[in-house]
């Protein structure tokens, strides 16, 4: 399954406020600093690494004047250009002033509102003057809305946010010029084609704005990226980068909204989630690699454009059933894709997957189409918290549409093999019967299981199972109140699915699903 699963809950948005050296960012503990490691011994602990203050690509009007940078190197490119590093040249010399300079020109206190600004022209000389900086609130709708509970900082951010987010490609297509042209050195950590990484870029943004009061969830969500981004060889000294090149977008598009408040309230903000990521990253480094090596041991073709791969790691790869990793194939360096176990753990240690080539899909076609036992791709860690609560008496009603059915199958193995045997319902979604592909493996596991049900279900044509969507078909049984939730398919399947199973009366809290925003980014 080419998704990550997460509980509905793992997106939530936060209030609440903090304030002090940290600002709102501030982690409620330092993981780095207070939480232990099984893996390690006595008072060893992972070293905290600084993060030196990001440098600001200038400020004022000069920092204003609407400098369109040279494209981000599209398929193929290795770094910019030659004439690319004049213009890094250029602007670095021009547009970078000291600390103690921007100390001087900035004085504390809110900006005071002005009349409405005028829509900025494209080619507006740097002798001209910049739109004074508005007071604009995002509307009640906006997901950038400010409680009234929202600390100073977040309400700056809130606004900037707003205020950019329409406008989102643009910003993150200059983000990502600036960051090419000024730090050459980085691109290689990417991949060829930006289109995924621009979107994923920006939605974490997003995120983390809208998170900015809640500090434990911000605080995980950060660490898990942190974690994360050890995949790509990040380390601590590119997020001072990072942070510049995104302060310099924001300035360019935050006409309205950007004040030297603003820009103080992102550089706490950013520096505060890097030390968060970096610390995290830190921890992991002492009980994990970075990636593991496995071999191609096992492909299966299911269908024309479905394939089962199994694959054996270079060393031990801890996981829990429900959950998912990343992966890369030596045919697209870089380019990461999400995909779920298929099996709960194994004494062999093997790992399976099931893939469904898409249109365009790169990682996905190359695993169906290219792959060989063999062939060494790379696994990222293990992450999701779609698993099994073993202290549980509830039953399980599991809900997999397509490849999803690979999540659910390692969930009906993990019930099994822990022995305290719960009732187990599997509604398994797909158009046609054809598109079962995993259906007798799944009559199988019900046939040696009797606590374990399985019923078919397809939309489109005859069929000799049931008929019809899947959320229907889960409204014609039950009832439900005795039983957790657990989806696994499409986005769309995921939203009725959700709709239903609240509307029959299961909580919320109760329902795990593959997180649908990571689902769409995903999608190659």
């Amino acid at each position: 399954m080419d998704a990550p699963t997460t509980t509905s809950s793992a997106g939530s948005d936060g209030s609440g406020g903090n304030s002090g050296d940290w600002g709102w960012f501030t982690p409620s503990r330092r993981p780095a600093e207070e939480q232990g490691s099984p893996d390690r011994q006595g008072d060893e602990r992972a070293p905290s690494r600084p993060v030196n203050p990001i440098r600001p690509v200038g400020t004022g009007a000069d920092r204003r004047t609407p400098v369109e940078p040279p494209p981000a190197p599209g398929p193929g490119a290795s770094g910019p250009r030659a004439g690319d590093r004049r213009v890094d040249e250029r602007r670095v010399d021009d547009r970078r002033v000291d600390d103690r300079r921007v100390d001087e020109r900035r004085a504390p206190g809110p900006a005071a509102p002005g009349p409405a600004a005028p829509g900025r022209e494209e080619h507006q000389r740097p002798d001209e003057a910049a739109p004074a900086p508005q007071d604009v609130r995002p509307g009640p709708d906006s997901p950038f809305a400010i409680p009234e509970t929202a600390s100073p900082d977040a309400i700056l951010l809130r606004r900037t946010m707003a205020e950019v987010q329409p406008v989102s490609d643009k910003v993150t297509s200059y983000f990502y010029a600036l960051l090419f042209v000024q730090h050459p050195e980085l691109r290689p950590l990417f991949p060829a084609a930006m289109d995924a990484q621009r979107d994923r870029l920006f939605k974490a943004i997003l995120t983390a704005a809208r998170l900015v009061d809640d500090p434990d969830i911000l605080t995980d969500f950060l660490s898990r990226l942190g974690r994360g981004h050890r995949k790509y060889g990040t380390q601590p000294e590119h997020y001072p980068a990072v942070g510049e090149c995104l302060i310099g977008a924001l300035t360019r598009y935050a006409v309205t909204t950007w004040t030297d408040e603003a820009e103080a309230a992102w550089v706490r903000a950013y520096t505060a989630i890097s030390q968060i990521m970096i610390d995290a990253a830190a921890e992991d480094e002492l009980r994990a690699p970075a990636w593991w090596q496995a071999e191609v041991v096992g492909h299966e073709p299911r269908t024309h454009d479905i394939a089962v791969i199994t694959v054996r790691p270079d060393q031990p790869y801890p996981f829990l059933a429900g959950q998912y990793t990343s992966v890369e194939t030596p045919w697209w360096p870089r380019v990461w894709r999400h995909y779920s176990f298929a099996s709960a753990p194994r004494s062999d240690g093997l790992l399976s997957f099931h893939v469904k080539a898409i249109p365009a899909g790169w990682v996905s076609s190359a695993l169906v189409h290219r792959a060989r036992p063999g062939d060494v791709i790379r696994l990222g860690p293990p992450a999701g918290s779609m698993t099994v609560d073993h202290s549980s008496d509830n039953g399980l009603l599991c809900l997999g549409g397509g490849t999803g059915i690979a999540p659910i199958k390692a969930l009906v193995e993990d019930v099994a093999d822990y022995g305290r045997h719960r009732p187990v319902e599997v509604f398994y979604g797909a158009r046609n019967d054809h598109d079962l592909y995993d259906i007798d493996t799944m009559l199988r596991l019900a046939q040696r299981h009797p606590w374990l049900a399985v019923r078919p279900v397809v939309s489109d044509g005859p069929t000799n199972g049931l008929s019809g969507r899947l959320p229907d078909a889960v409204r014609q049984y039950g009832p439900w109140n005795a039983f957790d939730a657990y989806l696994s398919g499409p986005p769309g399947m995921i939203r009725s699915g959700v709709d239903a199973l609240v509307g029959i009366g299961i909580p919320s809290h109760r329902i795990r699903h593959d997180s649908i925003e990571e689902l769409a980014a995903a999608a190659e």
